[in-house]
């Protein structure tokens, strides 16, 4: 009577509580390793800019970039592998998204303005590194005791909790790339309002130009030139 107590009482349980009523130690994860990472900066006209990503081997490299505000939106860009190889080169790309299986070593990655002599570009990108760390994964096992009594396996649990995990972590990217197009949109049409304010003011100053010399012309036909004599 009290052991199927029990097992009630633990299968009404949430995933989460059972990891921690089951006693895992600080620092100790089940989690599937998975680093995300944003950043928004601005690359002067004529300069590049360029960082750099330590990874692992067998582990898995994501860059998203797009350029938010500047004149044409585009960017030259340039992936380089630790071993000096060029992974991705592209010219004059306003967006682009990049996924490659990594090895040991620092990879580089550049956003090149050099062809622009006027224009900065202000630019977003994001990094997503999975697989990082996978060999710590199987250390929570030790620690696990008087877990008989269960009705689900403990694998099944760290699968409920990494799925809830991934789609959180899949929704805060698609929330960080909205940001970012929304960050582009608003930038164009801030663009686009100061360029027809501009036109609009060179507009009337024409039509009050153009306005003043018809009148003054208008008026000259009118006048009689001839000298009158007393």
């Amino acid at each position: 009577m009290g052991t199927e107590l029990g097992r009630r009482l633990l299968a009404s349980l949430s995933p989460l509580t059972l990891l921690l009523l089951l006693g895992l130690p600080p620092g100790t994860s089940g989690f599937t390793a998975s680093l995300d990472s944003d950043f928004t900066f601005t690359v002067p006209a004529g300069q590049k800019e360029c960082f750099f990503q330590p990874m692992q081997k067998e582990a898995t490299l994501e860059i998203e970039y797009q350029v938010l505000d500047g004149a044409g939106l585009d960017v030259d860009f340039l992936l380089i592998s630790p071993k000096h190889e060029i992974l991705v080169s592209e010219q004059r790309k306003s967006d682009g998204v990049h996924t490659v299986e990594t090895e040991d070593g620092d990879y580089m990655f550049c956003f090149d303005n050099t062809f622009s002599t006027l224009s900065e570009k202000v630019i977003f990108f994001e990094l997503i590194l999975d697989n990082m760390g996978d060999e710590e994964q199987e250390d929570w096992k030790k620690y696990i005791t008087g877990t008989d009594l269960l009705d689900m396996k403990l694998e099944d649990i760290l699968e409920s909790v990494n799925g809830v995990k991934a789609r959180l972590s899949k929704s805060i990217h698609i929330m960080t790339l909205l940001r970012a197009f929304e960050a582009r949109d608003r930038n164009i049409q801030e663009s686009n309002f100061d360029r027809v304010n501009f036109w609009s003011m060179v507009n009337l100053v024409v039509m009050v130009i153009v306005s003043a010399v018809q009148v003054y012309m208008l008026k000259s036909l009118f006048e009689d030139k001839r000298k009158i004599r007393t």
